[in-house]
Parts: structure tokens; C-alpha cells; sequence
């Protein structure tokens, strides 16, 4: 394979992505959502010479894909990235004004995930430029809303699908193979209104919510001693949101506390759901005039893929081949879409550049890993869909 990947072009495209704002409107209100970034790629795309659609999801979400088409009867891989980003509002540098200081590149997104972004582009490209010979088909994805439901890439697998996939996630180069799933619990806690003179005639709902976050507290507690995942450890919960109360001398009659709970691979929705509900049975059995309810409102499956995948495999190979040694194998401990392509039925890896401060006020991409990541992706392209 002889491709070459021009770094300062790459460095180029990747602040020109950081100059088009994308903050995604569900995070906050004011970002300008992934229409106008969707529009940019879409056109480099077509000058690369890939089939380009552009899929609207709803009123300001899209996914931009990029088909290269192999000659036929060759494995698929699809590169996929998120184009949204969190809010910039809190940032401590210029958001949409990327600097490039001491081979760092910063702004919003610069290492979630507009680098790797161009790092796509980039391999697809120098493969292209190369005239490398591919039997099987390179889709890249690039997806809307990431960083809130993930609507994008949930419409991407009921039209799309490939025999392998990477994720392009920010790894530091290494590998990811794992990382958690998570659930959103709404616990409604019910009391009785009454004058804050009156106790016998009030039931406070704050107070017996603090018996749900006593039992909480209790399952952290257990979670924690539970046999540890060997790359993410164990399992986790939180109190996120609590809210109640109408006024001082008031006994409040209502009481909404939310929790996320974190998973590990082989928990289930099932599993949570049963606890959540044995958690409230324990409570009710305790105190007669004990009232709440609690739904599990959002569920994302945690992620995990095997070593002996031919995908893995081809991404570790060319690793070597670049870096001069294997990579890393490492966990995410945030979520990510690799579970819904792997839930789809694509096996999936985690692969991105080096960087720091996702989701900070100072966020930055290191362009030497980006140049790294740019020939590693077009070798594994090369090796996986190869003639």
C-alpha cells in the first residue's frame, strides 16, 4: 500500500470542521445543529468521488454517508463519526477559532470528534488518490446526535450495514474493545399535603424520598463489591436529579429523584428493571404509608467485542505496522455508538487520536496522532476490503 496522508491538509480540515458550529440543539438550545457541517462534508465527499447521500433524521438533525464501492464479492467497513458536539458556551478558549499550538489542535470538538472526522476523510482519500484496488465496500457514516440519543446512527443501521465496523471515537491509538452501558430511572415519591403545623396530618414526601437514596447508597455499595469486569470494574449507580417541595411550611406531597445507573456487559434491562422495583418493594414493606413508582426511561446496552474478529485483528496489524509496536487494548467508560452498530450486527472496534479536555473548557486533538490514525485507517481499509 502506498497512500500518503499530507499533514498540513489534514490539520487544515480539521479547523475548517471546528469553524462550523454544531453544538447539538438538545444539549443547547442556541447550537446550530449538524445541517451546516452535514452540507461541508457532503461536498467533500463528492470531491473525493464517493456516492454521497444526505439522510434527514427530523427538523435539524441529518447523516451525511460516503460509499467508495469495491469491485464486489469483497468485506464491507464502515467508518463511523458523530458530527455534533457538546455546548461551547463554558469554553475558556474560542470555541469556533481552532489554534494550532505546539502540534495540538484546538476548539470545540477538536478531539470529540472533529479530528477524527478528518482523519476519515483523509484515509478515504489517500486510498482513493492511490488508486488502491478494494473488493469490498467502504461506507463512511457520518452520524447526527451522538451526544444526546444517538438518533443518528439508530437511523443508520435500519439502512446501512457492513461486515465490519470502527467507531472513531477519541482512543489515544489504542484499541477499544468495551466499554459501559447505562439506564435512566424516573422514582416518583407521593406524600400528603398538609400545614407545616399540622404533622399528624402530613406525610412528608422529601423525607421518604431520602429512603430512596439511603437504598441508593446500599446498592453503590454492593455494586461495588461485585466481581469487577477485568478492563471496566464493576458497576455503578448515581443520584442525577432530585426535586420537590412547594413551599416552607408546607409538608410536600411530591418528590421526583432521577438515577442513572451504570452497567457492565452481561447486565440487562431485565436485571435492572427487577432491581429497581426490589428496591421500592423493600421500602413499601417497611412503612405502610410508604408511596412511590419508578420506570426505567432510557436503556443503552453496555459493548463488548471479541479479539479474535477479523476486524480487530486487521486494525491491530496495521497499528504495528505504523506505530512499530501493538496497541493498546483499553475500555471506554462513557457510551458510545459502537453498541448500536454491534447490537445491529456489526462487529465493531474503538479507534481515535490522542487528545484532551472532550466536553471541557479547553479540548484539544494532537495532530501527530491524527496523521498516525489517518494511515492506520487507510491500511486497515486496504487489508479488510481488500482485492
Amino acid at each position: 500500500m502506498n497512500v500518503t496522508i499530507n499533514r498540513e491538509r489534514l490539520v487544515q480540515l480539521v479547523q475548517e470542521l471546528i469553524r462550523i458550529d454544531s453544538v447539538n440543539p438538545y444539549l443547547d438550545a442556541d447550537g446550530a445543529g449538524e445541517a451546516g457541517i452535514a452540507a461541508f462534508i457532503a461536498d467533500k465527499l463528492k470531491s473525493i468521488g464517493l456516492e454521497v447521500a444526505v439522510i434527514p433524521i427530523n427538523e435539524t438533525a441529518c447523516n451525511v454517508i460516503g460509499i467508495l464501492r469495491g469491485s464486489g464479492n469483497g468485506k464491507s467497513l464502515m467508518l463511523n463519526g458523530h458530527m455534533d458536539t457538546v455546548s461551547a458556551k463554558r469554553m475558556s478558549i474560542p470555541p469556533f477559532e481552532p489554534t494550532v499550538t505546539d502540534g495540538k489542535i484546538f476548539g470545540r470538538g477538536s478531539q470529540d470528534m472533529k479530528g477524527s472526522l478528518g482523519a476519515m476523510l483523509a484515509a478515504v482519500e489517500a486510498v482513493t488518490q492511490a488508486k488502491v484496488p478494494l473488493a469490498g465496500d467502504v461506507i463512511l457514516a457520518f452520524v447526527a446526535d451522538e451526544e444526546y440519543k444517538s438518533i443518528g446512527t439508530e437511523a443508520l443501521v435500519q439502512d446501512y450495514s457492513a461486515d465490519a465496523a470502527i467507531c472513531c471515537e477519541p482512543s489515544d491509538l489504542q484499541i477499544g474493545v468495551v466499554h459501559r452501558g447505562f439506564a435512566w430511572v424516573k422514582c416518583e415519591v407521593f406524600g400528603k399535603a398538609a400545614h407545616g403545623s399540622r404533622p399528624q396530618e402530613g406525610i412528608d414526601a422529601i423525607v421518604h424520598a431520602g429512603r430512596v437514596l439511603r437504598e441508593l447508597e446500599s446498592l453503590s455499595e454492593k455494586l461495588a463489591q461485585e466481581p469487577p469486569h477485568p478492563i471496566l470494574g464493576t458497576a455503578s449507580v448515581h443520584a442525577s436529579l432530585i426535586q420537590g417541595g412547594t413551599e416552607l411550611s408546607t409538608y410536600p406531597d411530591y418528590c421526583r429523584i432521577d438515577w442513572e445507573r451504570r452497567t457492565v456487559p452481561n447486565e440487562t434491562q431485565e436485571q435492572v428493571a427487577l432491581e429497581i422495583e426490589s428496591l421500592l418493594a423493600k421500602l413499601r414493606a417497611e412503612d405502610a404509608a410508604f408511596r412511590a413508582s419508578a420506570e426505567l426511561t432510557f436503556w443503552r446496552e453496555p459493548f463488548e467485542v471479541a479479539l479474535a474478529e477479523p476486524i480487530f485483528l486487521a486494525l491491530q496489524a496495521a497499528c504495528e505496522k505504523r506505530l512499530g509496536a501493538a496497541p493498546g487494548i483499553c475500555g471506554f467508560s462513557g457510551w458510545t455508538d459502537a453498541a448500536l452498530l454491534q447490537g445491529a450486527g456489526i462487529p465493531t472496534v474503538l479507534f481515535g487520536p490522542v487528545g484532551a479536555g472532550l466536553h471541557s473548557a479547553v479540548e484539544y486533538v494532537e495532530v501527530d496522532s491524527l496523521v498516525d490514525m489517518s494511515y492506520i485507517l487507510a491500511q486497515t481499509i486496504c487489508e479488510f476490503c481488500q482485492e
